[in-house]
């Protein structure tokens, strides 16, 4: 059988595989413990912290999707954040790039200064001496997210790794805003990826849980010790809810990316919006590196609002189709934002550095009517435009 695609290995994940009854979807394993055949004769399965057959078939789907060797499911996007950083030793250079993720930046930072568990280097993979910078780093692992969070910017994923290659570093991609249906890092020359599957993997915004996807599977079976050891792996019940998520992400995401284009369309035309972030515009500066390594743009964008920020509460209070929660990938459309949400973890100089200014909001555009989207940030922003004319 040839390579499946995307939507045939989400559609068919464990779907008829069940050797006990035949059940044509995969059962849950609720169980946290196995029976072993005899003294001195271990199963496949001993325990579920090290091993469950619910959660290893979405690792599976996981790891056949990003075209990668082994998949480790993670209880938290966090703690896939946390297992991939056990390959670093506290001689090593982690080098992150300056406008990642709050939840990210707090944990490198604090693991760098408190723990000292590696060293840390930030760049800003935007500016262009970047290699200069990358080169001079002694970096062991480069960490990436592109697009990133929350202006979207677009990082060349083949070009790092191909440095990454002189340098015998190894490159992480955060690949939780695209999903491996619309990136495949592992293909551009990355070694690991990581997800938060709470996001877009899932997509309904009812379990947290992470990742992470190795190119290598001597590296896989490493970190899979780890996640054992540390108590990292998720549990089964997410495991299946995950799934049944997982069957749906062509689909969804098909009709959230037609959406969030006609949603940017409506915010670059609209006069109380400064600035759109969407590496779908072609005024984008990332726009023809995310045309090269990505299959779409997304559903993930950012605005800033041309009104002081004292008006964000009256246009978050006025919202009826977008709710004001931290987030992002599901169903239904989120707003927030990210100066006191997302980020609020990053010092006001981190913030500054990353670009995240006080009227930044970011949107993740659900499956809703896009008519009913756009007249909500309409009335809102009509909102805006009344409290400036008062």
């Amino acid at each position: 059988m040839t390579k499946r695609h995307p939507a045939t290995i989400v559609a068919r994940a464990g779907i008829a595989e069940d050797t006990a009854f035949g059940a044509v979807t995969p059962p849950i394993y609720l169980t946290s413990t196995y029976q072993l055949p005899a003294l001195g004769q271990p199963g496949p399965y001993d325990y579920s912290r090290s091993n469950n057959p619910t959660r290893d078939v979405l690792g599976e789907a996981l790891a056949e999707l990003e075209g990668g060797a082994k998949a480790i499911i993670t209880n938290t996007g966090m703690s896939a954040c946390l297992l991939a950083l056990q390959l670093l030793t506290p001689s090593d250079t982690l080098v992150i790039p300056h406008d990642c993720y709050g939840g990210s930046y707090r944990l490198f930072t604090n693991l760098a200064q408190k723990k000292q568990a590696f060293k840390l280097h930030i760049i800003n993979f935007q500016d262009a001496d970047w290699a200069e910078q990358l080169r001079l780093s002694q970096a062991s692992m480069i960490w990436l997210e592109t697009p990133s969070n929350p202006l979207l910017q677009i990082t060349d994923v083949r070009a790092v790794c191909q440095l990454a290659a002189s340098l015998k570093a190894k490159v992480v991609v955060d690949n939780t805003f695209l999903s491996p249906v619309l990136q495949q890092p592992l293909s551009l020359g990355a070694d690991l990826v990581i997800h938060s599957t709470t996001k877009f993997i899932n997509g309904h915004s009812d379990i947290i849980g992470g990742a992470v996807i190795a190119k290598d599977l001597a590296v896989g079976e490493e970190l899979k010790w780890w996640g054992n050891c540390l108590g990292l792996t998720g549990g089964a019940f997410d495991a299946y809810l995950t799934l049944r998520g997982l069957r749906t992400l062509n689909l969804r995401l098909k009709l959230q990316q037609e959406n969030t284009a006609a949603v940017v369309d409506f915010l670059a035309a609209h006069p109380l919006v400064a600035k759109v972030y969407y590496p779908g515009l072609t005024s984008h500066p990332g726009h023809q590196i995310a045309k090269e390594q990505q299959l779409g743009f997304g559903a993930m964008c950012s605005f800033e609002l041309n009104a002081p920020a004292a008006l964000l509460k009256d246009f978050f209070n006025a919202l009826e189709y977008f709710t004001l929660a931290q987030s992002l990938g599901g169903t239904e459309s989120l707003i927030c934002h990210p100066a006191s949400m997302t980020h609020a973890s990053m010092d006001a100089a981190a913030q500054q550095r990353a670009g995240i200014a006080a009227t930044l909001v970011r949107l993740s555009i659900g499956i809703e009517d896009v008519a009913d989207l756009r007249a909500d940030l309409q009335q809102a922003l009509n909102v805006v435009a009344q409290r400036l004319a008062d």
